[in-house]
């Protein structure tokens, strides 16, 4: 997945930053200047993640399917390993284990919380998966264990409410139309199943005020009306947010903002609701479904599915427990022809930038100046990492006392283009 280069282990690239080893805590790194999130500190959000949302979230799957012993057991054993245990190493038969094994040199036999966080997360789904027989050859391959959590939010009230609301948005003035979109979309990053796990479900506000970081008109300078672009769309969470993703998409291929989308999903189940290419099918047939304007959404992405303007596709490595940096090469050129990538997501923006502990007023375009061509990121804030802000809008959040790096009640809008300009958050 990561290319023919054999990656070092997360180990090893932890180990370079730590006095006496991963276990004890990451000192800041020279080359990086930040440290790795792990999960071992008391009263952080990764441990909250490990300790408190894994066991619920291995409960619900639990509730939602009729499995059988096979299933029950292998969920048991991976929460006591999940809250008492140590990582293992995933089994020979599995055919994967040849490349978790490399992922994970150096971490087999330790605790979860002393893992780097974004490795541990990602290991967990791996293993959820494999406890629910989703890899097997019995009669669970395959099945999502995460899908009746993702059909029933695409069904429910608040969708169809979004969605009528469509039909004020139909004759106001295009450049207003086309800030609102963009708005839901980032927005439409809240709507994330594993977030309200252990959060609730408080809608946050929607003001341009709470964007920490807005970038939005350099977005639109590299799209302008016209233009003969292809985007490419990193999705995050199906359901609520990709609606929201999908209806961004028809307004930059209606008014020619792109010719040709790729839209990039996962392949497997990960992070509960990420979405996959199933999903992108239940959201266009929600939409194909519905009255008005939404149902005019539905029938143009569905007519620029079958003409070839949008594409999903599912590249392996959007599961990998790795930074964008250590992309492999048919993906690095895919992102090089497109006039701009556009990353939806708190998971993507942490492999975007590095899940580390970065000066928040580090700038955006610094930690992407790998990224190849024009990248920008759309996401709600739900978990420790940010870069690119101003001073003066960190100083304002820090006074304000609030969780706002983890709470999903801040977004941010951040552009770095193709010549790499000074960074333009607010």
């Amino acid at each position: 997945m990561s290319g023919k280069r054999e990656p070092r282990t997360m180990a090893e690239k932890a180990a370079d930053h730590t006095d006496d080893g991963i276990g004890s805590g990451l000192c800041r790194a020279p080359e990086q200047s930040a440290q790795t999130i792990l999960s071992n500190e008391p009263g952080s959000f990764a441990r909250s993640v490990l300790a408190d949302r894994h066991p619920a979230l291995i409960q619900q799957v639990r509730d939602a399917f009729p499995y059988g012993p096979r299933q029950h057991q292998a969920l048991d054993a991976l929460l006591e390993q999940n809250n008492n245990g140590v990582i293992e190493p995933l089994a020979p038969s599995e055919p994967d284990h040849e490349q978790w094994s490399a992922w994970g040199r150096g971490l087999f036999g330790r605790s979860w919380f002393d893992a780097p966080f974004l490795w541990a997360e990602s290991y967990f789904y791996r293993r959820l998966l494999g406890a629910t027989g989703y890899f097997g050859t019995g009669p669970w391959r395959g099945v999502d264990p995460f899908a009746p959590f993702k059909r029933a939010e695409l069904r429910g009230t608040a969708v169809e409410e979004e969605l009528r609301a469509l039909d004020a948005l139909a004759d106001v003035p295009a450049d207003e139309r086309a800030t609102a979109l963009l708005h839901a979309s980032v927005w439409g990053n809240r709507a994330d199943l594993g977030f309200r796990v252990t959060e609730g479900d408080t809608a946050p506000g929607t003001a341009a005020d709470d964007l920490v970081a807005d970038d939005s008109a350099l977005l639109w300078q590299l799209l302008p009306a016209g233009a003969d672009a292809t985007v490419a769309v990193v999705a995050d969470n199906a359901g609520r947010e990709l609606i929201p993703d999908l209806i961004l998409i028809d307004l930059l291929l209606l008014h020619r903002h792109a010719e040709r989308i790729v839209l990039h999903v996962k392949p497997y189940p990960y992070y509960v609701s990420d979405a996959m290419t199933a999903d992108v099918v239940d959201c266009l047939r929600r939409l194909v479904e519905a009255p008005g304007e939404a149902g005019r959404i539905g029938s143009r992405l569905w007519h620029a599915m079958a003409s070839g303007r949008l594409e999903v596709r599912a590249h392996p490595f959007f599961c990998a427990p790795l930074p964008y940096e250590e992309m492999p090469g048919d993906l690095r050129e895919e992102f090089t022809a497109a006039t701009v990538t556009i990353l939806k997501g708190d998971l993507n923006y942490r492999r975007l930038v590095g899940d580390r502990m970065w000066d928040a007023t580090s700038p955006f375009a610094d930690r992407t100046a790998y990224f190849p061509g024009a990248v920008a990121a759309l996401r709600t804030l739900k978990s420790d990492v940010v870069a690119g802000l101003e001073q003066k809008t960190l100083d304002a959040l820090e006074r304000s006392g609030a969780a706002w790096r983890t709470s999903g009640t801040h977004a941010l809008i951040q552009v770095r283009g193709e010549t790499r300009p000074s960074n333009q958050s607010r």
